[in-house]
């Protein structure tokens, strides 16, 4: 049994969707990211980055302890080694498949949150509008550039790491599917191979209930305190506040 640490964001989709493909029994364990989950003693010995996903692997390759592991790229390429599928086993195959890997992880990924948080987050929170001109545009280009590079590569592959569906596709899709909803339904216009690429893997089933999981978690409407208190845990993180954080999960855990 795997235990995945989950909250239904495009990261935590990454893994329920993995999981899903590969038909690996898992038990949901929900970290509110909004509510201070992830700082607490015990979430932290499996994700020291206080970041989810994680998944404890109960019953790990080669027997033994559980295993667990953090950040999505690592669980992915654990679960397909774990399950024998979406990974090619020929080495030139299989770089081509890490090479997009890590390029999700490096790019597509966090210029989305940085993107969505400048120019739909932010507008709400910042006391100047002016002081989100800067980073709306930075990151908000940086995914055009992205969906172009993507939009090339699907230009002459069916999949992102050529014709086979692979993690590289499982691990990507979650965000770039939110593409025109976060920055404008147009942008489709401009991709129309990425465009194809996105509903090709909409129509997986395994793909469609991992995007369901969890699905209700955090719809309860929140006061403006715990708004506030949210934002403070989701936003301008600093050692001293994690620490602080860490500190005050660890007493109500002791």
């Amino acid at each position: 049994m795997i235990d995945l640490h989950y909250w239904p964001t495009p990261n935590g989709w990454k893994v329920s969707i993995m999981l899903e493909e590969c038909g690996l029994p898992y038990r949901l364990m929900p970290v509110d990211i909004g509510g201070g989950d992830q700082f607490s003693a015990d979430f932290l010995r499996i994700s020291p980055n206080n970041r989810m996903p994680a998944i404890v692997d109960h019953e790990p390759m080669g027997g033994g302890d559980p295993i667990s592991i953090f950040e999505s790229g690592a669980i992915l390429e654990y679960l397909a080694e774990k399950s024998g599928q979406f990974m090619p086993s020929e080495p030139r195959d299989r770089f081509a498949v890490l090479q997009w890997v890590h390029w999700q992880m490096a790019n597509l990924g966090p210029m989305m949150g940085n993107a969505n948080h400048f120019k739909n987050y932010g507008k709400n929170i910042a006391d100047d509008p002016k002081q989100l001109e800067y980073g709306t545009k930075r990151f908000v280009g940086e995914v055009d550039r992205l969906s172009g590079v993507m939009d090339a590569q699907l230009s002459v592959n069916e999949y992102l790491a050529g014709d086979a569906y692979s993690i590289a596709d499982i691990i990507t899709w979650p965000w770039a599917f939110l593409i025109g909803r976060m920055i404008d339904e147009s942008m489709w216009e401009q991709f129309p191979h990425l465009k194809r690429w996105v509903d090709l893997i909409h129509q997986r089933p395994a793909v469609q209930s991992g995007r369901r999981v969890g699905q209700d978690l955090g719809k309860r409407e929140l006061t403006d305190e715990e708004e506030k208190a949210r934002r403070e845990l989701l936003f301008n993180q600093t050692n001293d506040k994690v620490r602080a954080a860490r500190e005050a999960a660890a007493k109500a855990n002791a």
